[in-house]
């Protein structure tokens, strides 16, 4: 540096000459910033409780796949064993597994969203068709503890009945935030805020019940039985006597529908099991969701706009026809009549298949459902 420049007040140049590591580390650090903002602006703006609907799909697989490997065990039904003896031996510990690190990760992405958009958390909460989707883990958590192996969590250990309150407390919390809302507020909010989505809340309770019997707390089953059933007929009136797709309800999220199928067959279900048979009641409720289904199926047009272009709205086909198919095989377990073991059989193999195929086009499209950049969402899209 001159000196005399110096003296005389003048601006000296300074070059400074980094080295090419810490150029190299800076431009690393700059890269993994930007990949990291990209990832909160894109995926955690784009990802919403609607996704739980993958995560219940699973979960419903691995307790069909449970359901069905243990009545061939049991009856040696030969129109059963030839088909399972295809399968291997350890498919639904795959599937379970599969299904709980599914879970776990979407669980990851939803904490993050909350962390880093707890604003679009909340409008999604306030919102009448997303918050219903906020029940979708809680289900999912509970039909993984239920078809968990004995090593992972011993059978009426108090690990399992812990994990089982902490995961119903939540489902209370919202019944008592959805349920009260309509209570209170009347039949003008219930028939404004009434959707098919509306459903989940209570196949929620009836998976309780469900779970409940099967850790011995009878009384504790049937008071979630009830709630739901109640809550049910009142929202299947309400729903009956609106028109499809209003206030609303985007076509594309049409496939929601095949709700009307999941909470007859999961009540069915939860019936039997609090009862210790497949008696009158649960064959009742089977047959009326075997009605709805046969309705839906019949009307192939109402799914036409739904189906152009595919989204995570398609999953909501999967849980339902897994839970007539779980009906169905309760049904022929009952019945004993050929028939009926073949339609358990077809509604089966339809269910893994349909499962199948989410999971392939899910996977092609995976840039598209998590990558892609929608700058014009409002709320009314949250469960799309």
């Amino acid at each position: 540096m001159d000196t005399k420049a110096c003296t005389n007040n003048k601006p000296a140049l300074e070059v400074v000459i980094e080295d090419a590591t810490t150029m190299s580390n800076n431009n690393d650090l700059i890269k993994k910033v930007g990949i990291y903002d990209n990832f909160i602006s894109t995926v955690l703006t784009n990802f919403h409780a609607g996704y739980f609907r993958i995560s219940l799909a699973l979960c419903g697989q691995v307790l069909l796949w449970k359901t069905l490997v243990q009545y061939t065990k049991d009856n040696h039904d030969p129109h059963w064993h030839p088909v399972l003896l295809i399968l291997p031996s350890t498919a639904s510990t795959l599937l379970w597994s599969m299904a709980l690190v599914v879970l776990i990760t979407l669980s990851i992405l939803y904490a993050l969203r909350c962390l880093h958009h707890y604003d679009k958390v909340k409008e999604e909460f306030l919102h009448h068709v997303g918050v219903n989707y906020l029940f979708a883990p809680m289900m999912s958590y509970l039909l993984l503890l239920q078809t968990s192996p004995i090593l992972v969590v011993p059978d009426g250990s108090i690990y399992q009945q812990i994990t089982w309150w902490m995961v119903v407390i939540p489902i209370i919390l919202l019944d008592i935030k959805l349920y009260g809302q309509w209570f209170i507020k009347g039949k003008r909010v219930l028939a404004k805020v009434a959707n098919p989505a509306c459903q989940l809340s209570v196949i929620a309770n009836l998976i309780a019940a469900k779970e409940a019997v099967y850790m011995g707390w009878s009384e504790v089953a049937l008071c979630f039985f009830a709630l739901s059933m109640a809550h049910y007929l009142v929202l299947f009136v309400t729903l009956y006597q609106r028109h499809p797709g209003s206030n609303g309800f985007s076509p594309k999220l049409r496939p929601v529908f095949f709700l009307f199928i999941a909470t007859p067959s999961m009540a069915s279900l939860a019936w039997s099991s609090i009862s210790g048979s497949f008696d009158a009641v649960s064959k009742m409720l089977f047959f009326l969701s075997m009605f709805l289904f046969m309705s839906l199926v019949c009307r192939p047009t109402l799914f036409k706009k739904s189906l152009r272009k595919f989204s995570v709205a398609w999953w909501s086909f999967s849980f339902p026809l897994t839970t007539l198919a779980l009906a169905s095989v309760k049904y022929a377990q009952e019945v004993k009549a050929g028939a009926a073991q073949t339609l358990a059989l077809a509604l089966s193999v339809t269910s893994m298949m349909v499962s199948l195929a989410l999971m392939v086009f899910t996977t092609i499209k995976i840039n598209t459902l998590c990558l892609t950049t929608h700058p014009n969402r409002t709320p009314k899209s949250f469960a799309m």
